[in-house]
């Protein structure tokens, strides 16, 4: 009935709770001028507007509209009636089909079209810049194909042009550079190709220029690098960009963000950088610098992220890096650097720095359980007597332990094999503690079972806080090997993110029979699997993990899983990656536990051989990598199939091997199948509650600024699926190192900024 009113020229009802379809009678309001539902829960088709000849104003944005390519296609066609239109938007929704071919037949009046976060696909139409007077394009995250017109120079008054996250291929044409009045060029995350076009440096006004995750190869025009307008973002990271980052970078005085990483530079990094007084992200990781940390990188005073990870810079970390107030992320992982970690300012967090893969770094807090540093006063002195003592108590040493040795090995000859020399470092407690712990074991303390044996919740007078401990079924076969496994792997390894054993106890029950379990420190907040798969039928409101929180307890694993591998003086083999095994505690950080299938790795003569092997066992089916069903041996590319598997089953909220699954299917090929297109048909539907239609409601009403939130998320999503599909692929050797991963996910981390 609205609609009938024929004088109605303003329909302004955007940022309300409002659904429903758009009733075809809006084409009886002929005199309308401005139409806005921006904001709202409309669905289906549009339908033809070609009768609104007085139409200037058209936002139908974030909503779920769109119903079919042909009807999408009909309902755009019918704009070209609408000869007074200066604003379209139609961005966030499910509008599908192509562009018209005829679309530069459009208003000649429009200054803005927002077409991004859709379902459009085709190549753009070589007509569309002949809407010369075009202020604002934007197109991404659509699925266009084909090269960008050279036509485009047409576009003499744009400002604002975003073509990223699409399927646009072929070189970024050099008349772009005509394009004098741009402010705003983003073209990241397509595939295009070819050099980066010196013109672009004729842009005299352009403050962001986004070319990030193409394949441009060739250097970086002295042009772009020294374009003093790019205040706010310079990001060309994800490239084949070759040469070294030029002095020239001091033209960037006031740019917030830079990022080149991922690519093939090499050379010094400039110490003209540290010129960039407004600077607050630097990302250089993935490069091939050399040299040292410039020491005047601690002249950028608004420095909040600075990433050189994954290079080759020697040296030691810049004292001076200690005094930023600002800086909230650093990550000089995987370089040659050496020396002295500071302890002050940013380094006093272990979370917001990472050092791991510099072999010779020394000191710095203990949560980062780098090496004493050697103190070297003592080196600048030569006392002869000192080092004649020295010398003296090593030969001593040296004797005795030759002794002790020859004492053990006869004592081995001739003492029969016992369990408790895996043990020997764990303090003991006994069954009685254990029994009146755990009210006598009862079914009110279970908390859970494993592959060999049930976990209790309990209370020890030794401590105040409540314990699990963990009580092996020994009827079962392997669970004597899986005790020894588990106190082997545990016995001397500490990490933050591994469950922490306490005490064990190799005794007897109260019938005479053997009895053996672990005590570990509880964790309050259980399995990740309880959260992924919550029991709703038990349980009155379901847990949820937001994506952030999933985004953290990756990391936590990964961190884990790495410092098995690589830091360990002997290589742990967890075996058994999946999501319970997986503990969270009160602060929902995650711990790695259950090592009752662990293998440890010697390494001999450049060889490495299985120090234990606690049965034939290697997981779970469906974690276990494909290579273990062939007899493969058990390896750290194993440890990693899990984990990609653990990643898709925390995006998707799905099981590895499901009924619903078709034509032999697994999780890996799901997603893989998916992932182009569908992805949000396969995302856990409590990730796309909490956060993708959280970003509605706290969307704001200016169209060049709602679609940032849900970018990142839509991005954030795309590069987690892409690291879970590079872990679990089938060929060990073509699978992601965990290095990378844990890179990979703390870039995510930072930029992923949901609110």
């Amino acid at each position: 009935m609205l609609f009938t009113l024929p004088k109605l020229q303003l329909f302004e009802i955007g940022d309300n709770q409002m659904s429903g379809l758009i009733p075809s009678s809006i084409t009886n309001a002929t005199l309308l001028e401005r139409f806005d539902i921006t904001d709202n829960s409309f669905f289906g088709g549009v339908p033809s507007l070609a009768k609104l000849q007085h139409l200037w104003w058209l936002n139908l944005g974030l909503n779920y509209l769109g119903s079919n390519s042909a009807k999408d296609s009909e309902f755009l066609e019918s704009l070209q009636s609408c000869s007074k239109l200066e604003m379209l938007s139609i961005a966030i929704n499910n509008f599908r089909g192509h562009l018209p071919e005829n679309i530069g037949n459009f208003s000649t009046l429009l200054r803005e079209v927002y077409l991004g976060y859709n379902l459009l696909s085709g190549k753009i139409p070589v007509t569309l810049p002949n809407l010369i007077n075009l202020d604002l394009f934007t197109m991404e995250f659509n699925y266009f194909t084909g090269t960008i017109p050279t036509s485009f120079w047409k576009f003499q008054t744009i400002e604002t042009l975003d073509l990223s996250y699409n399927l646009l291929s072929g070189e970024i044409p050099a008349i772009i550079g005509n394009l004098s009045h741009l402010l705003e060029l983003r073209m990241s995350d397509n595939m295009l190709e070819g050099n980066i076009p010196p013109s672009i440096g004729n842009c005299h006004n352009l403050e962001i220029l986004d070319l990030g995750n193409n394949n441009l190869s060739g250097m970086i025009p002295s042009q772009v690098i020294s374009l003093s307008s790019l205040t706010i973002l310079l990001n060309l990271s994800e490239n084949s960009l070759t040469g070294s980052l030029s002095e020239q970078v001091s033209r960037l005085k006031f740019i917030r963000q830079l990022d080149v990483s991922k690519n093939h530079l090499s050379g010094y990094i400039p110490e003209a950088i540290g010129g960039l007084i407004n600077l607050e992200y630097l990302n250089l990781q993935g490069n091939s610098f050399n040299g040292t940390i410039p020491s005047s990188l601690a002249l950028v005073k608004s420095l909040q992220h600075l990433d050189l990870s994954t290079n080759n810079l020697s040296g030691s970390i810049p004292v001076a890096l200690e005094d930023m107030s600002l800086l909230e992320y650093l990550n000089v992982s995987f370089n040659k650097l050496d020396g002295e970690v500071p302890t002050k300012g940013v380094f006093k967090n272990a979370t917001a720095i990472a050092v791991i893969g510099n072999s010779k770094l020394c000191g710095g807090i203990s949560k980062l359980q780098l090496p004493p540093c050697q103190g070297s006063r003592y080196r600048k002195h030569h006392n002869f007597k000192l080092i004649a003592v020295i010398v003296s108590m090593v030969a001593f040493l040296l004797i005795l332990s030759s002794m002790f040795a020859l004492y053990k090995m006869r004592k081995r000859k001739n003492e029969p094999f016992s369990n408790s020399v895996s043990v020997d470092q764990l303090d003991m407690v006994s069954y009685q503690n254990l029994h009146q712990a755990t009210n006598c074991f009862s079914a009110n303390n279970l908390i859970g079972s494993g592959h060999f044996g049930s976990v209790y919740k309990g209370n020890l007078d030794s401590t105040d806080k409540a314990v699990a401990i963990k009580v092996l079924n020994l009827q079962k076969k392997g669970a004597h090997r899986s005790f020894i496994a588990e106190c082997n792997a545990l016995k001397s390894i500490r990490h933050r993110n591994l469950v922490k054993i306490l005490t064990c106890c190799s005794s007897t029950d109260y019938k005479g029979q053997e009895f053996k379990a672990l005590v570990f420190k509880y964790m309050e907040n259980g399995s990740l699997d309880k959260w992924l798969h919550p029991d709703t039928e038990s349980v009155d409101v379901p847990q949820t993990l937001s994506l952030n929180q999933r985004i953290r307890i990756l990391i936590d694993v990964a961190s884990a899983m790495h410092y098995l591998h690589y830091e360990c003086e002997q290589a742990v083999i967890h075996c058994d990656i999946k999501p319970s095994n997986i503990l969270l505690d009160n602060d929902m950080v995650a711990h790695v536990g259950d090592f009752g299938l662990a293998r440890i790795l010697s390494t001999i003569n450049g060889t490495t051989y299985e120090q234990n092997s606690t049965s034939g066992i290697k997981g779970t089916i469906g974690y276990t990598p494909p290579e273990y069903g062939m007899g493969s041996e058990a390896s750290k590319q194993g440890d990693v199939y899990s984990f990609g598997i653990l990643i898709l089953e925390m995006l998707t909220g799905r099981r590895p091997i499901e009924e619903t699954f078709e034509n032999g299917q697994n999780l890996h090929s799901y997603v893989k199948m998916k992932l182009t297109d569908k992805i949000f048909q396969m995302v856990d539907p409590v990730i796309l509650y909490t956060e993708i239609n959280g970003t509605r409601a706290a969307a704001e009403n200016s169209m060049g600024n709602l679609t940032l939130k849900r970018s990142n998320a839509d991005k954030c999503l795309h590069s987690l699926f892409k690291i879970g599909l590079a872990c679990s692929v089938e060929p060990p050797k073509e699978r992601m190192s965990m290095e990378d991963v844990i890179i990979e996910l703390n870039l995510i981390n930072n930029s992923f900024k949901i609110d």
